[in-house]
């Protein structure tokens, strides 16, 4: 197998977007007693729920860290030859 090193290649940084991948997860933790919500894929409103719910159970909990994950992935840019590797699936 022949290596070979790119010293300057272009790469470009999106979100990822494979089959099935959310495109964020929300969760939130309560600051007063550490509970935490269970985690919601590609929408806040049942973390805003459960933090709401919450509260109303326990009237001084009242802040949370709110928290969302991302994902990302780097693929070639025009011009990068990891591009063309990519495309012939190698």
């Amino acid at each position: 197998m022949t290596r070979s090193i790119i010293k300057a290649a272009e790469w470009a940084l999106g979100p990822e977007a494979g089959e099935g991948d959310p495109q964020a997860v929300y969760s939130a933790l309560c600051m007063t007693c550490g509970a935490e919500a269970p985690a919601s894929d590609d929408s806040p409103e049942h973390v805003e729920i459960w933090a709401l719910k919450h509260t109303g159970l326990n009237p001084a909990h009242r802040q949370y860290k709110a928290m969302v994950e991302t994902y990302w992935r780097v693929t070639p840019a025009e011009g990068n030859p990891y591009r063309e590797l990519d495309a012939r699936g190698a």
